[in-house]
């Protein structure tokens, strides 16, 4: 167990949840002396109308703006140095993100490399930005990434075909405003998919080598929320109420695993994402029980805590039956969601399994994983996920 008296710290931007939060918008760029804003957003969330009260918002306050929206899923370098180039010709000094993960990575990104005039790889790892970012706002339109009040940006290199964590207190937004009416156009897949990218954040941040008493606290009522609510939330899609409990959870996970960091599932997932273009909820989803399977030992009374949260009752249970109730209940969420397929059905194949490894091994989330994996363990595992 960790000593509580261990120093850890905590951090989180300000941000306003519940109904009617991303009207605030216009108030918040114009206290912040807003005079441009580049917003980021991508042309799905466009579409779906859910940027336009932000253009009411800040044309109430007489504040000018440029959209870039040129993001698809997994954000790329070449969009992040397109995005600053952009920011920078149009003279804006402030950012508003307005999606799910990828625009509002691309968002993060773009602040740090327009204001530290570097390429984007430069700042890949832990601790690698000297200069913030301009202010930046975020407004989650999905529950699940939590970028908006993350330590994290992940974004695509094409070239090495992986993805890079860049790990700083310089990209977490100053403000997030995080308003469950902008899920009520997630469809069913997207909503699985985002819901398991949460439980994946809050069972990894929960079994961290870095957890702390607080970021506990905040996995396990994530734990606790989405695996009660993830089933009827996609079977009931346009249930405002379900829709807030989905955000909260994604909520509650960003701020533990944005302080506990993650562990061998995003590892992997970051390498299989880059690897094949794939939804990183998807690859949480394909890896979760797998690796839990793999860690357990190493933690036990920690996932102990994760199954009761999950709703299991496990007083007197043995830890080997403890184990093996635990991965059915995951186990049972993803074909109640119907994610019954395997990696093999996604186009991996087993020689892509060592480059998938190596690239897993490099990456940041590994550091915290509860049990060190060599190279033969995580190609095992990915084995074991074909």
């Amino acid at each position: 167990m960790n000593n509580a008296l261990e120093l850890r710290k905590f951090v989180a931007p300000e941000f306003i949840f519940g109904s009617g939060a991303r009207l605030l918008v216009g108030r918040y760029a114009k206290n912040f002396g807003a005079r441009k804003v580049l917003i980021v957003t991508d042309h799905d969330v466009m579409a779906a109308g859910l940027v336009d009260p932000v253009f009411e918002a800040l044309k109430d306050e007489g504040i000018d703006y440029e959209i870039y929206s040129n993001i698809k899923p997994n954000p790329t370098v070449q969009q992040v140095t397109e995005g600053s180039k952009f920011y920078l010709d149009k003279n804006c000094n402030f950012i508003v993100a307005v999606g799910g993960g990828s625009p509002m990575d691309c968002a993060k990104a773009i602040g740090i490399v327009s204001s530290n005039h570097k390429e984007v790889r430069e700042f890949e790892g832990v601790d690698k930005v000297l200069i913030p970012s301009p202010p930046l706002i975020c407004i989650p339109t999905t529950a699940g990434s939590a970028a908006d009040v993350s330590q994290f940006a992940i974004i695509t290199d094409n070239d090495r075909k992986l993805k890079m964590a860049i790990v700083s207190k310089t990209v977490v937004p100053d403000v997030a405003l995080i308003d469950p009416e902008t899920t009520l156009t997630m469809d069913k897949s997207l909503t699985i998919c985002t819901g398991f990218d949460v439980l994946s954040h809050a069972v990894e941040a929960f079994a961290s080598n870095a957890s702390s008493p607080i970021t506990d606290l905040h996995a396990l009522e994530a734990i606790r929320l989405v695996s009660q609510n993830i089933i009827p939330t996609s079977n009931d899609l346009k249930n405002i109420n379900l829709r807030g409990k989905m955000m909260l959870s994604s909520l509650h996970a960003g701020l533990a695993f944005s302080n506990a960091s993650l562990g061998l599932i995003h590892a992997m997932a970051h390498s299989l994402g880059g690897f094949l273009d794939l939804p990183h909820g998807e690859c949480n989803a394909l890896l979760l029980d797998h690796v839990l399977d793999f860690n357990f030992d190493s933690e036990i009374q920690k996932y102990r805590k994760i199954g009761k949260a999950l709703g299991l009752e496990l007083d007197g249970m043995s830890d080997y039956n403890a184990k093996k109730v635990i991965l059915s209940r995951i186990k049972d969420l993803k074909s109640q969601a119907d994610v019954t397929y395997t990696l093999k059905d996604t186009g991996v194949t087993p020689e892509d399994i060592p480059e998938l490894a190596r690239k897993a091994m490099n990456d940041a989330c590994i550091i915290t994983n509860p049990r060190k994996p060599t190279q033969s363990d995580v190609e095992e595992i990915f084995r074991n996920a074909l």
